[in-house]
C-alpha cells in the first residue's frame, strides 16, 4: 500500500507546493543548473532524423550558446502515417552529438520499457504532453497536457515528488482553446501562477505553444519576461525539409538572433542567462 499523503485533502499537493521548499529547486544537470538565477536554454530538432541534421542542430545551438540540446528519437504523432521517429538509432546520433559539443540531452520517453535504452545516451528525460497522465512513467521535465489544468498539472508533479524524484521541472507548452490562428494558446498566466505555488523550476515551449516560427522568438522573450526559468526551442538548419513540425522550428539565424535578444530582458527582470562553460563532453546525469 502507498503511504498516505501528508495532505489532508488528497485533492490538494503538498510536497509540489512552495510552502514545502521555500527557497525553490535547482536540478543540476551535468554543468546547468535549472531553477537558479541564471536562464537555461535547451534547443534542438523536434526530430532526430539522420546524423547530418542532428549534428549541424548542436553545432549551431552550441555555437549561440546555448546549454543542452533537445531531441525527439521517439515521436508520438497524431497520425499513424506520420514521421514516429529513428528510436534506439536516433537515440545513439543524439548522445554523440551532444557529446561533441559538450551538451547535455534532452528526449521524449514514451513508455517504461524504453528507460533502458535511453539511460546511456539522454540527461533529462521529457515526459511529453500526451502522457502527463502516465503516471507509472513521469520522471524529470513534466510537461502540461493540452487539456489540463495547473491544479491537474501540479498534481501530476506530485506522483513524481511522493515517489522520491526530487529531479522535476515543469514545462509549459500551450494549451488547447477556441483559438485556431496558433497551434495552441502559450499560457503565460500560468507560467508566473506555478512560480508563485510551487518550488520547482518552470521551461516554456514556445516552439510547440504556437506552430508558427514568426512567433517563437516574442513568445521566448515574453516567457523570460514573465518569470520562466529557460526554454525548450526546436532547431532545423532546412525547416522546410523537417520530416516533424518544420513550420515552427527557427533556422540556425533566427535561432541566434533569440539568443542575443534574451539578456537585456532578463536584466529587466534581475536575471542573467547561464553561462555556458567551454565545450566539453557532457555528463550524463539522469535523475532516478
Amino acid at each position: 500500500m502507498r503511504p498516505t499523503s501528508p495532505a489532508v485533502d488528497p485533492s490538494v499537493p503538498a510536497r509540489v507546493l512552495r510552502s514545502a521548499r521555500p527557497s525553490g529547486t535547482r536540478v543540476s544537470v551535468g554543468p546547468v543548473e535549472i531553477g537558479g538565477p541564471a536562464f537555461v536554454v535547451a534547443a534542438g530538432p523536434c526530430a532526430v532524423e539522420s546524423a547530418a541534421q542532428t549534428e549541424s542542430a548542436a553545432e549551431a545551438v552550441a555555437a549561440s550558446g546555448a546549454h543542452l540540446l533537445r531531441g525527439g528519437a521517439y515521436k508520438p504523432r497524431t497520425s499513424p502515417y506520420a514521421f514516429q521517429g529513428l528510436g534506439e538509432a536516433g537515440l545513439s546520433i543524439l548522445g554523440r552529438s551532444g557529446g561533441r559539443h559538450g551538451l547535455p540531452v534532452v528526449a521524449e520517453v514514451l513508455e517504461t520499457s524504453q528507460l533502458a535504452s535511453m539511460i546511456d545516451h539522454v540527461d533529462v528525460l521529457q515526459v511529453g504532453a500526451r502522457n502527463m497522465q502516465n503516471f507509472a512513467l513521469l520522471r524529470a521535465l513534466l510537461k502540461r497536457g493540452f487539456a489540463a489544468t495547473v491544479d491537474e498539472w501540479l498534481l501530476a508533479a506530485e506522483y513524481l515528488l511522493d515517489g522520491g524524484n526530487t529531479q522535476v521541472i515543469l514545462c509549459e507548452r500551450g494549451i488547447r482553446t477556441f483559438e485556431t490562428a496558433t497551434r495552441n494558446t502559450l499560457d503565460l498566466a500560468s507560467v508566473a501562477l506555478v512560480k508563485q505555488r510551487s518550488h520547482l523550476p518552470v521551461l516554456v515551449d514556445p516552439s510547440h505553444a504556437t506552430g508558427l516560427r514568426e512567433l517563437v522568438i516574442p513568445m521566448a522573450l515574453a516567457a523570460a519576461a514573465a518569470g520562466a526559468d529557460g526554454l525548450l526551442v526546436e532547431v532545423h538548419a532546412r525547416p522546410e525539409e523537417a520530416l516533424c513540425d518544420g513550420r515552427q522550428a527557427l533556422t540556425p539565424e533566427l535561432f541566434s538572433e533569440l539568443m542575443q535578444r534574451l539578456p537585456p530582458v532578463l536584466e529587466a527582470v534581475g536575471r542573467t542567462l547561464h553561462r555556458r562553460v567551454a565545450a566539453s563532453p557532457a555528463v550524463r546525469a539522469v535523475s532516478p
